[in-house]
């Protein structure tokens, strides 16, 4: 899909798989203001298709106009607006502040208060864009939702499948893995095969506005990477101190407030015993910091919860039959092997070696072990569970 000059329709399947001229497909092209998106929206409307913007307002861009590297802020909403004038398709901008506060802000400070680490970005995808803006495309009548997510949409035997992207550095499907088979069936993503610099040089070819814009870095509603700052301002007193505990029992100083921490962390404690010491452990209700050595942090399996599954068969047949699977436990690592289980009524991954540093409430997300490419699904990390333990699978 790299044609900017629309083709004369012969029939078939079109780009996006459907059998029927693109001038009669129509495409929500979801437009954040970025490079991304825009190339999208451009290079399905060269193609012929009947395609509409839509932008989401997702909070309070009079504060986010000043800052930079985010989506969805003022300047942003202003870029999506210029790209579709100038391409010259229809555009909207819908305002789902509430619906992103809600089920994006407010999850993000509960599961810090908890002593977990949330991944917002997965929520956004889950609720506000692939759930409210879903439901509002098809109310426009539209065939598909087209986004610039970098991630491979393939036909299989038993249907759609989800696979890693083409360009392994811009890889987004850490960040998908909650895609249901539903979602699945009406989400397109034309960039998956395309490597980011080919992405630039189309962003140029179209003449795009936004062709030299940085790439958003940040969660957009954190100014300047601030968690702990966020979680107090939408939960007034979230960062009450309490003590710093060693594994042994020992109280070795205080805290102001477990926001501050997260799972695996060495720097910033304040606390000095003469060993390296990292967070282990966060006790949320009993405001305490639980540190120890290196080798606490090892875990053999995890517990799930929200396990969402999108390979082949049922997830209980793959449970059922200890499935191999590959789990990537953070976005910047890379996948390793493990096995499906259970541990009564909870899905559960064991590693075939213990992993190092996973945190309550991170994503772990599995990929067929057979080329390593296909998303099968993924869950949220209800619980890590020690390399020394040991709990009998149902």
């Amino acid at each position: 899909m790299t044609d900017t000059n629309t083709a004369a329709w012969t029939g078939g399947v079109n780009s996006l798989g459907f059998a029927k001229a693109p001038a009669d497909t129509r495409v929500v092209a979801a437009m954040s203001g970025g490079v991304d998106s825009s190339v999208v929206a451009a290079m399905l409307k060269a193609e012929g298709y009947d395609v509409i913007g839509i932008t989401l307002q997702l909070y309070d861009h009079g504060a986010a106009i000043e800052k930079k590297g985010a989506c969805c802020a003022g300047q942003d909403i202003h870029d999506a607006r210029n790209v579709a004038d100038m391409i010259g398709i229809p555009h909207y901008v819908l305002d789902y502040e509430s619906k992103f506060r809600e089920q994006v802000m407010e999850d993000f400070a509960d599961t810090y208060l908890a002593g977990s680490t949330p991944i917002p970005c997965i929520r956004c995808n889950q609720t506000v864009k692939f759930s409210d803006l879903l439901k509002t495309a098809k109310e426009l009548g539209a065939d598909c939702l087209a986004t610039g997510h970098y991630i491979r949409r393939t036909d299989g035997p038993d249907g759609p499948e989800l696979h890693r992207a083409a360009d392994a550095s811009r890889d987004q499907s850490y960040f998908l893995f909650a895609t249901t088979r539903e979602q699945l069936d009406f989400l397109r993503f034309p960039l998956g095969d395309l490597p980011k610099t080919e992405v630039r040089e189309l962003a140029d070819r179209f003449h795009l506005p936004v062709a030299s814009k940085p790439d958003s870095q940040d969660i957009c509603f954190v100014p300047e990477g601030s968690y702990a700052s966020v979680v107090e301002k939408l939960r007034p007193g979230a960062g009450r101190g309490g003590d710093i505990v060693h594994l042994d029992g020992q109280v070795l100083g205080q805290h102001k407030g477990v926001i501050h921490y997260t799972i695996g962390q060495r720097r910033g404690l304040g606390v000095a015993t003469g060993e390296p010491l990292f967070v282990v452990k966060i006790d949320a209700p009993n405001r305490r910091v639980i540190v120890g050595p290196r080798e606490a942090l090892m875990t053999s399996g995890l517990l799930l919860e929200e396990l969402n599954w999108i390979g082949a068969g049922s997830l209980e047949a793959a449970a059922d039959a200890g499935a191999p699977v590959l789990v990537r436990v953070r976005s910047t690592r890379p996948p390793v092997p493990g096995r499906l289980g259970w541990h009564g009524d909870t899905p559960v991954i064991w590693f075939d070696e213990p992993e190092e540093g996973v945190a309550r409430g991170q994503a772990a997300v599995l990929y067929d072990p057979d080329g390593g490419t296909r998303i099968l699904g993924g869950g949220f990390i209800l619980r890590a569970i020690p390399a020394d333990e040991r709990i009998a699978a149902a």
